[in-house]
């Protein structure tokens, strides 16, 4: 059976795009990629490709040669690796953050981790750098897992490259049915986030409203109960992509590194 617009609106709800769009198109991506073995296929792909073999090439030789933590944590050959590897790909241009936040106590109640985005919080505590210097960083099984995490990464962003949004989706698949039965584990989660938010049409306006009045208008929608089945989880990821066919990003999101991968450090 073909699914052309018309029948992805009867099944999914969702109101037939403009001209240029193929919803059909995005709902195949993601059966394709849900497929079993299409990640790893996909990751041993990614991992030959002459980009990341340079990326992974130079930040063996920007670490080998670092003095400090410090200067390590400031070589941007380094930073390609390490941000993306830690679910950090947006934050390439804050190198002195980098070198900061990364190597402070996350268990600390007071500093840089509690005056920041959490996820800088998550990142220092992945890496555990706290107190151990450069040569934490050097630890052999660490940086293998950077670059496993990197090539992942690499992976998710080709994925996005193809069908905006697809990257979300498959997060959202492995990653919903833990945060079921809450609204607020949900909204804590910004993929999550976006992807229900998404999936429901709401508006960015939502943002801004008092956090039970958001917390509403999600349940109003989608029961969270509803994210304890699987085919419920698919379905809403399918009509995220849905949505997001009709009105792609101006921009891959910045996150879709900690996608797929979900910080496996």
């Amino acid at each position: 059976m073909t699914l052309n617009a018309t029948l992805a609106s009867s099944l999914f709800g969702y109101t037939a795009p403009s001209a240029g769009s193929d919803p059909a198109a995005a709902i195949a991506m993601l059966k394709r990629a849900t497929a079993p073995g299409a990640e790893a296929k996909g990751v041993a792909h990614e991992r030959k490709d002459p980009v990341v073999i340079t990326a992974m090439a130079q930040f063996d030789k920007a670490l080998a040669h670092a003095k400090d933590l410090k200067s390590a944590l400031g070589d941007p050959r380094v930073l390609a690796v390490l941000l993306p590897g830690v679910g950090l790909a947006d934050q390439m241009a804050y190198p002195g953050l980098a070198q900061r936040a990364l190597v402070a106590d996350p268990t600390a109640k007071k500093g840089i981790l509690t005056q920041v985005d959490a996820k800088w919080k998550t990142a220092a505590t992945t890496l555990g750098l706290f107190g151990k210097g450069l040569d934490g960083l050097k630890d052999p099984a660490l940086q293998q897992k950077l670059k496993d995490n990197y090539v992942a990464y690499q992976y998710q962003k080709s994925l996005d490259a193809q069908q905006p949004g697809i990257s979300d989706a498959l997060y959202f698949i492995s990653n919903a049915s833990a945060k079921a039965g809450n609204v607020y584990n949900v909204m804590g989660d910004r993929i999550l986030r976006r992807v229900v938010t998404g999936a429901l049409e709401l508006p960015q306006q939502l943002a801004v409203q008092p956090i039970q009045d958001q917390a509403k208008a999600i349940t109003n929608r989608l029961p969270m109960d509803k994210l304890k089945d699987p085919q419920q989880v698919y379905k809403v990821a399918q009509r995220y992509l849905l949505v997001t066919a009709q009105n792609p990003p101006a921009s891959t999101p910045p996150d879709i590194a900690t996608l797929a991968m979900s910080l496996r450090v």
